[in-house]
C-alpha cells in the first residue's frame, strides 16, 4: 500500500474587509477590528439593512494583468489575488506549479453573481439581443478554478464546489484528499464570495440581517452581517515541500462533513450532523477532543445557529472549556469564502498563540454557556485548532489545523480508523 502523505499548507493569500494579506489582516482580526461599513456596491436603503463587511481596498489592476481583468469577474479577480499571494508566499517556483501534479480547487456560494445580474438587467431591459458576448464569456463558477490554474500554468484537476458557507472547507479537505491519495503534489485550495444585491435582499427577506452590528453568542444577538472575500491556500504533500526546502506553516489534519437533512435555513435541533462533523475531524486526524486548543466557531449571530453550536459543543467536548471565538463578529459572514478566510485566522493562530476575539459579546446566553474570548484577544496553548462551518442547508464541515510535528503519522491514524 502506498504511503499516505502529509499535507502541508506553505503559503496563503487572503482579501477580506479587515485587510488585505496576511499582516493586516490578522492585525485586525487581534484588535477586534471591524471591517463592517455602509454598503457601497449598490443602494441598500430600501431594504432597511445597509450595513456590510464589504472589502472597500481592493483593486482587481493591482493584482492582475489588463488582459486578466477584463476577461474576470470581481470575485474570479479576488481569487486569483489571492492564489497569487498564496504563491508568492509559499517561494514555490513558476516551474514546479505548471503541468497535471498541480490541481485547483475553489468553493463559493455564488460565484460571479455581478456578471449575472448585468447579464439579466440587459436582458430584460433590451432583450436577448442586448446580452453583451464579454459578459457571458466572464460568467459561471466554473471559471473561478480555471482562471488560477491557466495563470499559473496548472494543467491538473479543476474543481468549483459551491459548498454554500462551508465551502470553503470542503474544498481544503478535498484538496488535502488529492494529495494523500497521489493525485497531485500541490494543490490550491479556497474559498471566494462577493456582496451582490440579490444575495443581499434574499438574506434581508429571510430576516436573517442584523441592523449594525454581528453578536455571535450574545444573548441580545439579532442576526448576521454579509461578508465577502476570498482565501487560496498552498497544500503541497511533504515528500514535495521537502524536496524544495520549503518551510511549511501548518499541518492539514482531518476533517468531518455531513448533512443535517432537515431544513434549508434552520440548524437540527438535535445537531446530530454538526456534532458528527466536529468528531469525525478530531478522529481522522488521529488525536482526542482533549487535544483541540481552540475552535473558531461557525458563530453566525443568529438565534438558533449560536445555540444548536453552543449544544454541539458541550456534547464534543463534555465539560470541558474550550476557547471558542467567531471571527464573523470583524469580518461579516463571508458567505462561500467564510471558512477559508477563517482558516486563515486560525493557521496565524497556530503560528502565534493568539485566539482572535468575538467583539461586540456583551451578555452572555445562558443557552449558549462557552469559553467566548470575548472582546480582547487571548494568548494560550496552539498546537491543534478546528475551524467549525455549519451552513445553510446542513452543510456541515469542520477542519482541522496542527502545528507541524504534532499530529501523528497518518499511515498509522488510518490503520487505526479501520
Amino acid at each position: 500500500m502506498a504511503k499516505v502523505e502529509r499535507v502541508y499548507i506553505t503559503g496563503l493569500g487572503v482579501v477580506s474587509s479587515v485587510g488585505l494579506g496576511r499582516a493586516e489582516f490578522f492585525r485586525s482580526l487581534k484588535d477586534g477590528k471591524s471591517g463592517v461599513s455602509t454598503v457601497s456596491l449598490f443602494d441598500a436603503t430600501p431594504l432597511g439593512r445597509t450595513m456590510a463587511g464589504e472589502v472597500k481596498a481592493f483593486r482587481a489592476a493591482d493584482h492582475l494583468s489588463l488582459a486578466e481583468e477584463k476577461r474576470m469577474g470581481r470575485c474570479s479577480a479576488m481569487s486569483l489575488a489571492a492564489a497569487r499571494m498564496a504563491v508568492n508566499e509559499s517561494g514555490i517556483k513558476p516551474a514546479q506549479l505548471k503541468g497535471v501534479r498541480t490541481a485547483v480547487v475553489i468553493g463559493t456560494t455564488m460565484g460571479e453573481a455581478d456578471v449575472i445580474a448585468d447579464l439579466d438587467h440587459a436582458w430584460i431591459a433590451g432583450g436577448t439581443t442586448a446580452v453583451s458576448r464579454t459578459l457571458l464569456q466572464k460568467y459561471g463558477s466554473t471559471l473561478l478554478p480555471i482562471h488560477v490554474a491557466r495563470a499559473l500554468g496548472a494543467t491538473g484537476m479543476v474543481m468549483t464546489l459551491p459548498g454554500a458557507c462551508a465551502a470553503g472547507n470542503y474544498a481544503i479537505g478535498l484538496g488535502a484528499d488529492l494529495i494523500r491519495s497521489g493525485r497531485a503534489d500541490v494543490v490550491i485550495a479556497g474559498s471566494t464570495e462577493i456582496i451582490q444585491e440579490l444575495q443581499f435582499s434574499g438574506f434581508v427577506r429571510l430576516g436573517a440581517v442584523a441592523p449594525e452590528r454581528c453578536q455571535p453568542f450574545d444573548l441580545n444577538r439579532q442576526g448576521l452581517i454579509v461578508g465577502e472575500g476570498a482565501a487560496l491556500f498552498v497544500l503541497e504533500s511533504e515528500s514535495h515541500a521537502v524536496r524544495r526546502h520549503a518551510t511549511p506553516q501548518a499541518e492539514v489534519g482531518g476533517y468531518g462533513l455531513s448533512c443535517d437533512a432537515y431544513h434549508i435555513t434552520r440548524p437540527h435541533p438535535d445537531a446530530t450532523g454538526s456534532i458528527a462533523a466536529m468528531l469525525d475531524a478530531i478522529r481522522r486526524s488521529g488525536v482526542t477532543a482533549d487535544d483541540i486548543d481552540f475552535v473558531n466557531a461557525h458563530g453566525t449571530g443568529t438565534k438558533a445557529n449560536d445555540q444548536a453550536e453552543a449544544k454541539v459543543m458541550a456534547e464534543v467536548f463534555g465539560g470541558r472549556r474550550v476557547p471558542i471565538s467567531s471571527m464573523k463578529s470583524t469580518l461579516g459572514h463571508c458567505m462561500g469564502a467564510a471558512s477559508a478566510i477563517e482558516a486563515v485566522g486560525c493557521i496565524m493562530t497556530l503560528e502565534t498563540g493568539v485566539y482572535p476575539p468575538t467583539v461586540g459579546y456583551e451578555t452572555p446566553d445562558p443557552e449558549c454557556d462557552l469559553d467566548i474570548v470575548a472582546n480582547i484577544a487571548r494568548t494560550g496553548k496552539h498546537d491543534i485548532v478546528l475551524n467549525n462551518s455549519l451552513a445553510f442547508g446542513g452543510y456541515n464541515a469542520v477542519s482541522c489545523f496542527a502545528r507541524v510535528g504534532v499530529l501523528p503519522d497518518p499511515n498509522e491514524v488510518g490503520q487505526a480508523a479501520e
